[in-house]
């Protein structure tokens, strides 16, 4: 069995789906790898990282051709879809709720297809879960990117010449990214805030030294371990809670994000004019379109003197650690599915049914084909 690793060709995007550390793994299994050329360049991996542990580095032509399994992190596009055969195993996130579009051209193609996005939130597949190990990363990053952009510092600090008082910091969202970036704003000094759909998120919020906002959460619960839609209801009422807090805010982290649906709006242009002129918002979840509803994605808007970056979750900017991890990620995943370099096709076993989005050009949704 041949796996291919492919260049990711979306704009901005730094990482590698698997790592020259992985790919010799793969190959102790019994798997051949074959990388594209230049694929690990922009997370610092060389063509010879790769050839040096047994892989192959070829043109991407090749790599469709030679392949069995086709591996990215980013969706299949038009121009990769031209090279696809029915005779590949296409593993990438797909997001396939949203992009039912794409989902019906693999299945034209008659290849099968499994979504690294829909790996499931129960404890046998957390080794599996790239959406964790990546939010954990874009956390930490999104406070990083914060103090940067800031004009104040953090910590709270004593001079001759008076005293700093320490930054305040709101995270909405206290999922993966949302607790590490908890974690390393208290330990930048600052005073932390933070606020969840989910009440159970409330301990976890204390344990790392910030405040839980509360909101009365009547019937709201989360799903398969991700917060769900907000009623209109509980929207209305978080935005009293958290007004004030926001207001005084230097730096506004938001992670909220619904899979297969827009992001929440949280924090509407009218908050945003009441905000503190130089506060900072980093939004991560521009791409499925901002919880503040001036975010535009990969892009830095000012508006009423606060500046809002619209980013994601994915943290290409740290490539090296987040291709690591996801390559781990991936690494497990392709285990799972195998025995002996040979797919063992559990259609009713829990990860392979939620993730196999399309097998041989039927269209399977909760283990049934169409």
């Amino acid at each position: 069995m041949k796996i291919g690793i492919l260049n990711e060709t979306q704009k901005g995007e730094k990482r590698v789906s698997i790592s020259p550390t992985i790919s010799k793994q793969l190959i102790d299994k019994g798997f051949e790898v074959i990388v594209e050329e230049d694929a690990g360049h922009a997370s610092s991996f060389k063509n010879s990282d790769y050839t040096k542990i047994g892989a192959a580095v070829e043109k991407r032509g090749v790599v469709f051709k030679d392949a069995d399994i086709l591996v990215k992190i980013n969706p299949f596009n038009e121009e990769d879809l031209k090279l696809v055969d029915k005779h590949h195993i296409l593993m990438s996130q797909l997001f396939h709720k949203s992009h039912p579009e794409l989902i019906k051209a693999i299945a034209e193609i008659g290849a099968t297809a499994f979504s690294m996005d829909a790996i499931p939130r129960i404890s046998r597949a957390q080794d599996m879960d790239i959406l964790s190990s990546q939010s954990n990363l874009a956390g930490y990053k999104a406070v990083i990117l914060g103090a940067y952009e800031m004009t104040k510092i953090f910590p709270l600090m004593m001079t001759a010449a008076g005293t700093i008082t320490p930054s305040r910091v709101l995270i909405y969202g206290v999922g993966v990214a949302g607790l590490q970036a908890i974690a390393t704003a208290k330990r930048l000094g600052a005073v932390v805030e933070a606020t969840d759909i989910r009440l159970e998120t409330k301990e976890q919020t204390e344990s790392l030294g910030a405040k839980f906002i509360s909101v009365d959460n009547t019937g709201e619960k989360s799903e398969g371990g991700y917060a769900k839609e907000a009623s209109e209801d509980y929207v209305k009422r978080q935005k009293e809670a958290v007004n004030n807090s926001l207001f005084k805010a230097d730096l506004v982290i938001t992670t909220a994000m619904v899979p297969g649906r827009r992001s929440p709006i949280l924090i509407t242009k009218e908050q945003v004019e009441q905000m503190k002129n130089g506060a900072v918002i980093i939004d991560l979840a521009a791409a499925q379109g901002g919880n503040c509803e001036l975010s535009k994605f990969n892009k830095t808007v000012i508006e009423y003197g606060v500046k809002i970056i619209g980013t994601s979750i994915a943290p290409e900017s740290v490539s090296t650690n987040a291709s690591d991890l996801y390559a781990k990620n991936m690494f497990n995943f392709i285990m799972h599915l195998t025995d002996e370099t040979k797919f063992k096709w559990e259609l009713d076993e829990e990860i392979t049914d939620k993730t196999l989005i399309v097998k041989e050009g039927l269209i399977r949704q909760n283990g049934n084909t169409k």
